[in-house]
């Protein structure tokens, strides 16, 4: 009712109003394309990635991203945001980064600076949980795994030993990963579908970030599905794409939460985590509410 009214009162200004309006609008969104465009020639002239883009996370969306983890996994927001700050903080993490672009050969393909993006709430979880196994699927050049084999480190200095088992079908893989790293994180180059179907330990962390096809994506959960401790959690690179994860938690009896990234100053619009836990119940077996219930 309200829309057909702004309408008719459109209509009945004046013509040379409406083009002035029309102006207005387009001056609006020519304001929105330049920002963009700016971002854009920014990272055609400061940076060397060609894929799986790094950035920084705004302010606010670290704080959203310290409340998300708080509810799905039922940890204190305040213990949370202190192991999104020490990841963020974590100097020895960056120097390692930056010596291993800039003197592994990957200068021209890679940048210096650590831009950790979603990974940081990949760190907060491996702090909270301190699993003994965890398996990410799908390495590239490694920042990731570097970012995981900090918070299994930090956690053995703590009396809470893990690892990592980092899977890449690609040989040149996981360039990134080198002491300390390599202490608490082996590289397996296979497929990720023959390397899930023959791993026997409890996973205590699964993590996807290989093929972000759904019937590739849906096969690895399966194929863990059997393989997954108690008290398990599985994180997606690929939900704000995809539904595989959502669909084997609803197939499952686990709950689903979702994440969305707010890139800093990058082209970028950002991914997210998707997250599957076991299924919150009260004291009597049932179902507990959560805030997506609402």
């Amino acid at each position: 009712m309200i829309r057909r009214r702004a309408k008719r009162q459109i209509k009945n200004r004046p013509f040379l109003f409406r083009i002035a309006l029309f102006f207005l609008r387009w001056a609006r969104a020519f304001g929105m394309m330049t920002a963009y465009a700016r971002l854009q020639i920014n990272w055609l002239l400061f940076s060397n990635e060609h894929t799986n883009y790094t950035y920084h996370l705004t302010d606010l969306n670290i704080r959203h991203l310290a409340h998300f983890i708080s509810i799905a996994i039922g940890a204190d927001v305040h213990k949370v945001s202190s192991y999104l700050d020490e990841v963020l903080l974590d100097r020895e993490l960056r120097e390692h980064i930056a010596e291993r672009v800039s003197n592994g050969g990957h200068r021209f393909e890679a940048d210096e600076e650590a831009r950790y993006g979603r990974r940081i709430g990949w760190y907060a979880i491996v702090r909270i949980l301190k699993p003994k196994v965890v398996v990410e699927s799908g390495t590239d050049k490694g920042l990731g795994s570097c970012v995981l084999a900090s918070a299994l480190l930090r956690n053995q200095q703590e009396g809470f030993p893990g690892r990592l088992y980092t899977i890449d079908i690609d040989s040149n893989a996981g360039w990134l990963i080198a002491h300390p790293c390599n202490q608490v994180a082996e590289l397996i180059f296979d497929d990720s579908h023959a390397a899930l179907n023959g791993f026997s330990l409890p996973i205590d962390v699964f993590i996807h970030d290989s093929f972000h096809e759904y019937s590739h994506e849906a096969k690895e959960y399966s194929l863990i599905k059997d393989k997954l401790a108690p008290s398990a959690v599985i994180m997606s690179d690929n939900s704000h794409a995809g539904t595989a994860l959502m669909d084997f938690a609803e197939a499952n009896a686990l709950d689903f939460h979702f994440w969305s990234e707010r890139p800093q100053k990058h082209f970028y619009p950002g991914g997210g985590i998707g997250l599957a836990v076991p299924l919150k119940t009260d004291d009597h077996g049932a179902p507990r509410r959560t805030i997506r219930d609402t």
